[in-house]
């Protein structure tokens, strides 16, 4: 594959961008290819839906506003390039319509306006034919309406990438938009964010947002994440108190992992890992499908660039 501009991501950062920008644009040129084969024969319509899309150039200044607005979840700062890997792929998937066929429909959501205009007017640079819509709105709700469409329309076939600043995606939306029509592509902030809701004492303060995006409830979080200790004191009362469990990074994605695979029959085993200049995981990358080909192929491919 022709290697895409690096001048268009100087904006975005370096090495974790581009290793989850290359595995899902191979997966996107992978999935045409095989769809076009049999997308008039069966008379397929395919869409492309970006849930969180951004702006398409965005500034580290932009980035770090982000940032700022999510410091009441966690003490400590966030690394440049953790938050660096927020990139769209929405460019690189619409500059493939230059060498193949593409979508039928491309859907980006930003919850921002004035970001879907930029995004439009960046896009619209290129001979698409597909038919490109950029709705500002909350991505969870637009993506629970592309899970009704596809269960509805089974003629309709979908490839998602849900890629979200910190926590907004809700596990609802993922059930919702679990069905046979849509490849499912998410990034999951493992070591940026949720390890560090994760407090050492099993406080969990913040245990809405940890059970909106695991879909399970504080308790449940809890003895996944925890090791229940006990001890007797010197006047022979019990104590009571929590341990966290070792290696959380991977814990954290192998949960994200299996409950997905109570969605979807197939999903990534190994997800790809992104990891900060202290080899420290920071998002693991990972594919959901109920094709047993999808999630070979998007395997293949994460294990070529992990």
């Amino acid at each position: 594959m022709e290697s895409f501009d690096k001048s268009n991501i100087d904006n975005w950062g370096g090495l974790w961008t581009e290793q989850k920008l290359d595995t899902f644009e191979s997966y996107v040129k992978a999935y045409l290819t095989i769809m076009n084969v049999y997308r008039e024969k069966y008379n397929w319509k395919l869409i492309y839906f970006d849930g969180f899309a951004g702006s398409g150039t965005r500034s580290n200044e932009e980035l770090e506003d982000e940032h700022r607005k999510s410091l009441d979840l966690f003490e400590g700062n966030v690394d440049d390039d953790e938050m660096k890997v927020y990139q769209g792929a929405a460019e690189r998937v619409v500059r493939l319509e230059e060498k193949m066929r593409g979508f039928d429909f491309y859907y980006f959501i930003d919850l921002k306006e004035d970001n879907c205009l930029r995004l439009e007017l960046k896009l619209r640079q290129y001979p698409v034919k597909g038919l490109m819509q950029f709705r500002p709105g909350d991505a969870n709700m637009a993506a629970r309406q592309l899970g009704n469409a596809l269960k509805q329309k089974p003629y309709l076939k979908a490839l998602a990438l849900l890629d979200p600043f910190g926590m907004n995606l809700e596990w609802a939306t993922i059930e919702s938009i679990a069905c046979k029509g849509i490849d499912l592509w998410i990034l999951i902030p493992s070591g940026v964010i949720v390890n560090r809701l994760l407090d050492k004492q099993a406080q969990l303060i913040h245990h809405e947002k940890l059970s909106s995006f695991f879909g399970m409830s504080k308790e449940e979080i809890r003895k996944w994440f925890y090791e229940e200790k006990t001890e007797i004191d010197l006047f022979a009362e019990e104590r009571v108190w929590y341990q966290k469990v070792d290696n959380p990074i991977k814990r954290i994605a192998d949960l994200y992992v299996e409950r997905l695979g109570e969605l979807f029959p197939y999903v990534t085993p190994e997800p790809l890992v992104m990891r900060n200049s202290r080899y420290v995981p920071i998002f693991h990358f990972v594919c959901a499908s109920y094709n047993s080909t999808a999630v070979k192929i998007a395997q293949q491919i994460i294990t070529k660039r992990q």
